[in-house]
């Protein structure tokens, strides 16, 4: 098995591509620790302190119904355009 001897410009993209896969990752690893803790984190953080039940579950504690009447109008064109 003979090794060939590769030029000098293609090991030196080899090793540069090597070197920039570590900062790649490292900074891939800064940039969604700092989406965290600058926007997602604050918004989860005020949404726990200020109680916010977005999925209106907290009546269901208490024995209501989770049902929700619907709306049986029948469909016609004034009522579409309202709803747009």
């Amino acid at each position: 098995m003979t090794m060939e001897r590769l030029p000098l410009h293609s090991r030196l993209f080899r090793g540069w591509m090597l070197i920039t896969a570590r900062f790649g990752f490292v900074q891939t690893l800064v940039i969604l620790a700092l989406f965290y803790l600058l926007l997602i984190g604050p918004v989860a953080l005020a949404t726990m302190l200020g109680r916010a039940d977005f999925l209106h579950k907290r009546g269901l504690r208490q024995g209501a119904s989770a049902w929700n009447a619907s709306d049986s109008a029948k469909p016609d064109l004034e009522r579409a355009k309202l709803a747009s």
